[in-house]
């Protein structure tokens, strides 16, 4: 049951640690030290070398470790036109005692839905040019320009109605993501935490305050991502992640993912999902059992919060488990995060990120025989 196209049996959600040279790069840069050249010139040695240890390793998709970002979402959207980022006190907390992530939140300066080029464009033709691999993408999903701040992302002045606001942020996806296309990319993944959060009652009453309906906001993604992935060709393959939060190896929501699942699985029209599943926080797969035939879901049951490896044995007894709710050969493994959704990393050691890596690699060819 080995898959010739993505998400394949062993895969992986795209963020990895930062190595000590890209971290020493980047605090020179940020002290004026190094021009933005010579942090360049270290982002594409260090970025090289993540590539080959990802082919190393026996995976099939292979990312640039995010090695250009801070952030798996800002440096994304702030360079869409009419967006920009600004420094402010966050709404949304990582529930566990310790650092936050950096203050930034984003907000819409002008009308959206034109094209200017995308400076990922070219981060993914670098990517592309140096792997053997298929070369994957990771970008986050149009909701996550929404979810956090609500209105007060969006001015009245520009936007009277969110509807349309909705409607030119999908179409300024759809632009985004025909670029990539029109590069050679066939495998680009949406990182979309918030239909997750939309499963943490909390989050749903903070949402209901600011006076919006948390049961409609699914289908509002939904309606977003559709849009965006509208215009791709035909030998492209789109996944989103799911996610609770992944900051230094904290979180934000919990909840399974009853209250979204039909939505998630009949109305958004992506290939493939990467799930967390890593701990209880997830819920259980019986979610699972809205999956359509022709749909993979990669389960996210090893988890990237810890160096601690988990048994094999155990991994295999719960892909077991899921395959009660939905087909064997529509499954695949990964980890449940990113390493490294931001700069900073999560709590664990470059060897163990890739023990980790190298074992869903070998669960991988134990259940389904992938070679």
């Amino acid at each position: 049951m080995s898959r010739a196209k993505p998400p394949f049996r062993a895969d992986h959600v795209g963020g990895l640690l930062r190595t000590a040279p890209l971290k020493a790069a980047r605090e020179k840069h940020g002290r004026g030290e190094i021009s933005a050249a010579a942090l360049k010139e270290v982002e594409d040695r260090e970025i090289e070398n993540v590539i080959r240890k990802q082919e190393e390793v026996g995976l099939r998709s292979v990312t640039d470790g995010e090695f250009r970002r801070v952030s798996w979402n800002y440096d994304f959207l702030e360079q869409l036109d009419g967006v920009e980022s600004y420094a402010g006190e966050r709404k949304i907390k990582f529930s566990q005692s310790g650092p936050q992530p950096r203050s930034i939140l984003l907000r819409v300066i002008g009308k959206l839905g034109g094209y200017a080029p995308h400076p990922m464009i070219e981060h993914f033709k670098f990517l592309k040019a140096h792997t053997r691999q298929t070369a994957k993408v990771t970008i986050p999903s149009p909701s996550s320009l929404h979810f956090r701040y609500g209105r007060d992302a969006v001015p009245e002045a520009i936007y009277p109605a969110m509807e349309d606001f909705y409607r030119d942020l999908g179409e300024s996806y759809r632009k985004v993501v025909r670029a990539f296309a029109d590069a050679g990319c066939r495998y680009l993944q949406l990182d979309e935490v918030n239909l997750a959060y939309l499963c943490d009652p909390s989050l749903r009453e903070l949402i209901s305050a600011r006076g919006e309906d948390p049961a409609s906001l699914p289908e509002v993604y939904a309606g977003m991502i559709n849009a965006a992935i509208s215009d791709i060709p035909a030998d492209m393959t789109i996944t989103m992640h799911l996610c609770r939060g992944n900051f230094r190896s904290s979180f934000v929501a919990s909840g399974g993912y009853e209250p979204v699942a039909e939505a998630l699985f009949n109305t958004i029209k992506v290939h493939g999902y990467f799930m967390e599943y890593d701990s209880d926080r997830a819920g259980g797969f019986e979610p699972l059992r809205f999956v359509p035939k022709g749909k993979t879901v990669v389960l996210g049951l090893i988890t990237s919060k810890s160096g601690a490896l988990e048994s094999r044995d155990a991994i295999e007894r719960r892909i077991e488990q899921a395959a009660k709710h939905v087909g064997l050969d529509q499954l695949c493994l990964s980890p449940q995060c990113g390493f490294a959704s931001t700069e900073e990393g999560n709590v664990l050691s470059e060897n163990e990120q890739w023990a980790k890596l190298r074992t869903i690699v070998e669960i991988a060819e134990d259940v389904w025989g992938t070679s």
